[in-house]
């Protein structure tokens, strides 16, 4: 007799589950029971649409040969009976049967099952502040939600727009409106955008947004929203101020989609997201759960986090779909929490651990390094990346890794993230044996070069210093000597004017009568991108100075206000 399957959630990790099934076992009976409209839509590709990158709908919804991913291509292609406007509103699991009802004519509808797998997805958060209900507010979750934000865009009407949250979504979001010829502003409640990022590498993403015309505002929330005749006419801030707008976008993360799954008796976590093995098995053997809904383990900290990804929905849906069907055969080891995210003509990604978060989590044992360098050489026409790299210092193994610019940051990002999943030290990373040619990488690429500053910092063969820390001393009134290693054509064109002292690495050891007599007394060395800043340094050691420091990443890695 033929294997019942049944699988609520028809985005990512539904169909994904329905189709391996599918090619491991040709006789089961498979039935997908989607509540939207839509079947395997390409929610990541939303702002694109918005934004006009394309403007056929249908590539949402459809195979990349073009082919719409219906009912109908479901039925022909898989043999799977993918039902849409259909909700399942409970789970008895003492029968194996879900009770389900037809959104278009209010059928109530009872589906058998042998083995079940709940892809149920997440709902957008909205602020519980007054306003909320108001015409023209919308988020960016659904197909229509996509739809109804595409209509804004081509009618042209809409001149002032608010997007509440700078993460992932936000700042997507915050391009495809500023494409369309809406004046944005950003709203993050936190002190920065992108938390994925350690706060340097997010303020350069911010410099870059507002380099667009876009607005940011951090450190600051939305208290209401004020409407007339029931539309949005404003935002109120928490410190009062008012800004007009005629849309916001509320881009202020997920929640997991875990009610129909807590109601039938199946376990959650702290997320409130359901629990999983590593087979993507509940508590209950029969059940099965992937996608948004669920909690994995992070491989790092060996603990459950929510990890709402798409390409992680993929993953873990094919996972339950061979061992439903074959048994506890196939593991979902967890993830490591790999991001990326277009901004305009830049991107921002991050692997692993930042240094914020390691610290939240009580490491110690850890040392970061910050690096720019060009993605590839200047002939070529390279663009700058400026990436931080963060690992546990008594071994070398790296924990983490994050990288924005307008180069080719997703390379960087692919590289760290199967550095940081395979559990590789510096060592490893610095004599890896990458692909090189003029055309798509330096000679010594990037991420190997971040290792090689990381080694250097870990055999005390250079004191490293953020520019956070460095802009932090210039704040707080502190007068370290400080030197520019660049050319005088350089200075003259771009300068950070916190007191330093221009000093072209070829004349310094003619100058080092210039430098503070106190051999102890704290010196920083820096250039465009620290290289001349590095020899300098060990120029001044050379001559005894003892407290000699280098900016890690130079003038590129600067995020904040400077003289020219």
């Amino acid at each position: 007799m033929s294997q019942k399957i049944v699988i609520i959630g028809g985005s990512a990790a539904g169909p994904k589950a329905a189709a391996k099934a599918r090619r491991l076992d040709q006789n089961a009976e498979i039935k997908i029971l989607q509540k939207e409209e839509d079947l395997s839509m390409a929610s990541c590709g939303y702002p694109y649409y918005i934004g006009g990158t394309f403007d056929d709908r249908n590539m949402l919804v459809c195979t990349p040969t073009g082919v719409t991913r219906d009912p109908k291509f479901f039925m022909n292609t898989k043999a799977v009976d993918a039902r849409t406007c259909t909700e399942v509103t409970s789970i008895d699991r003492k029968n194996h049967t879900v009770t389900a009802k037809n959104l278009k004519d209010g059928k109530e509808e009872i589906h058998k099952y042998d083995k079940l797998v709940i892809c149920t997805g997440s709902s957008a958060k909205k602020p519980p502040v007054p306003g909320i209900d108001l015409k023209g507010i919308s988020t960016l979750k659904s197909i229509g939600d996509a739809d109804y934000l595409r209509k804004i865009r081509d009618e042209n009407k809409i001149k002032k727009a608010v997007v509440v949250g700078g993460g992932l979504i936000g700042v997507e979001t915050c391009e495809a409106l500023q494409l369309a010829g809406i004046s944005v502003t950003v709203i993050e409640l936190l002190p920065q955008v992108l938390t994925f990022l350690d706060p340097e590498l997010a303020k350069i993403a911010e410099n870059h947004i507002r380099s667009k015309g876009v607005n940011v505002i951090t450190g600051n929330g939305i208290s209401s929203f004020v409407g007339e005749n029931g539309k949005l006419k404003a935002v109120k801030l928490q410190n009062g101020t008012e800004l007009s707008c005629e849309l916001a976008v509320l881009a202020i993360g997920v929640q997991p989609n875990s009610e129909l799954a807590a109601d039938a008796g199946l376990k959650t976590g702290k997320s409130g997201a359901i629990a999983v093995d590593k087979y993507m098995q509940t508590t209950d053997p029969d059940i099965y759960a992937a996608g948004d809904c669920i909690e994995i383990n992070n491989t790092i900290t060996k603990s459950a986090v929510y990890a709402p990804l798409g390409d992680l929905a993929n993953l873990e849906g094919r996972v339950a779909g061979e061992n439903i069907i074959k048994g506890r055969v196939t593991t979902f080891p967890g993830t490591i929490q790999t991001s990326i995210c277009k901004i305009f003509d830049f991107a921002a990604g991050a692997t692993g651990m930042t240094e914020t978060a390691a610290e939240k989590l009580g490491y110690t044992d850890i040392e970061t390094v910050i690096n720019a360098s060009p993605d590839k050489p200047g002939f070529m026409g390279g663009l700058l990346l400026v990436s931080k790299l963060t690992v546990e210092k008594s071994t070398g193994r790296i924990l983490g890794y994050q990288c924005v610019g307008p180069g080719d940051v997703s390379k960087q990002i692919a590289t760290a993230a199967m550095a940081v999943q395979g559990g590789l030290s510096i060592n490893d990373i610095g004599n890896a044996d990458l692909p090189y040619a003029p055309s798509f990488s330096l000679a010594v690429d990037h991420f190997i070069a971040s290792a090689h500053v990381m080694e250097n910092k870990l055999k005390g063969r250079m004191v490293g210093i953020s520019a956070k820390e460095v802009n932090g001393k210039v704040l707080n009134g502190e007068k370290p000597f400080i030197i520019d290693a660049r050319g005088t054509d350089e200075y003259e064109e771009i300068r950070l004017g916190i007191g330093e002292v221009l000093i072209p690495l070829g004349m310094l050891r003619k100058r080092l009568n210039e430098l503070p007599a106190d051999k102890n007394k704290e010196i920083i060395c820096y250039c465009k991108i620290s290289l001349r800043g590095y020899e300098a340094a060990l120029v001044l050691k050379a001559n005894g100075w003892t407290n000699v420091k280098v900016m890690e990443g130079g003038i590129m890695a600067w995020p904040y206000g400077r003289e020219k």
